[in-house]
């Protein structure tokens, strides 16, 4: 059972704006939370940022309340989506909260997630009142699951295990390119290594992300964008 604190309508109306630094990989997105965050008055947008590094930027330069971002945009280095950032932000004592806003359904990643203490989490597919809610559990460190997120726990298997780590930069890119149709024998001769060490590569990426079977491979991928 996830716990998921219930937050009041009237929350909503509490305290002065916070200030919010989006990130999304898609304008479009960023778009809407910011008219949506400045329409209600909710938060004030004091930054955007449209990949890893440039939220690692924007946190380094702008003092804000709340991040909000999305899971998976292009990470630093190579490495797999904003998961590390993010994560380590969940564990800092003074950082920002967080608000995961993402379209992964994959029960073993969202087990992680709120593993690791990334426990604000909405789907993009929720309504916009949601993360409405989900801001407002932000601002008092509450936890906060929207719709979709609960029912994909609630069918989680008991014994799901999380996501273990974070995919390294190598790790994320032959999962990428397994995940678009190559073969392991193709990956291994485009990086000159050996099937074993590619093959290796992709499982620690599987047990890391903590899908178990190759249609959880299929499905998390397509969740991405990946494919």
């Amino acid at each position: 059972m996830h716990a998921t604190r219930v937050v009041r309508e009237d929350a909503l109306c509490a305290g002065e704006p916070l200030r919010a630094i989006v990130a999304d990989d898609h304008a479009c997105i960023r778009l809407g939370v910011t008219n949506l965050l400045h329409a209600t008055e909710q938060a004030l947008v004091v930054g955007e940022a449209s990949d890893t590094h440039a939220l690692a930027v924007q946190l380094d330069m702008t003092a804000c309340d709340v991040v909000i971002s999305d899971l998976c945009m292009p990470g630093l280095d190579g490495e797999y989506g904003s998961l590390t950032l993010l994560r380590r932000l969940a564990q800092t004592r003074g950082a920002p909260a967080v608000v995961v806003l993402s379209m992964v359904s994959t029960p073993h990643v969202l087990t992680g997630l709120v593993h690791h203490g990334l426990n604000v989490i909405v789907d993009k597919c929720d309504v916009a009142h949601e993360l409405l809610l989900a801001v407002a559990a932000a601002r008092v460190r509450a936890p906060f699951l929207s719709r979709r997120v609960r029912e994909t726990l609630a069918r989680a298997d008991a014994t799901c295990p999380p996501c273990a780590g974070t995919p390294s930069a190598r790790e994320w890119e032959v999962f990428q390119l397994y995940a678009q149709g190559m073969s392991i024998c193709q990956i291994a001769q485009r990086f000159q290594r050996s099937g074993k060490t590619i093959s290796a590569q992709k499982r620690s990426t599987m047990r890391k992300l903590g899908l178990v079977t190759e249609r959880d491979l299929s499905d998390f991928a397509t969740q991405v964008g990946l494919t």
